[in-house]
């Protein structure tokens, strides 16, 4: 199976940037997508963008953090980046990356560990 490991995230003021990555390993064949997604104590998890291979690259992204959020891959190091800029405080959450494999749905099969992104106002 796909293994999913985040890093990258931290203490960062608002109006900052912070640039998480997600890197795949183990059984890649088939991997075409990967998601994000983050939760905030005491708050449901939601989506917050995803990217998609197969074929042509195409994007989503929640409204919530569209023009702010981008994500990219390096096809190298099979790893997706989510670059966040002009952070707010509501943004703080665990943020995850997560897969189906050939497509991301609402509820992933694999998961990362996920990472702490903490935006002090």
């Amino acid at each position: 199976q796909v293994q999913l490991v985040e890093s990258g995230g931290g203490l960062v003021q608002a109006g900052g940037s912070l640039k998480l990555s997600c890197a795949a390993s183990g059984r890649t064949f088939g991997l075409y997508s990967i998601g994000w997604f983050r939760q905030a104590p005491g708050k449901e998890r939601e989506f917050v963008g995803s990217i998609n291979w197969d074929g042509d690259i195409t994007y989503f992204y929640a409204d919530s953090v569209k023009g702010r959020f981008t994500i990219s891959k390096d096809v190298a190091k099979n790893t997706v980046y989510l670059q966040m800029n002009s952070l707010k405080p509501e943004d703080t959450a665990v943020y995850y990356c997560a897969t189906d494999m050939a497509v991301v749905t609402n509820t992933p099969i694999y998961w990362g560990q996920g990472t702490q992104v903490t935006v002090s106002s």
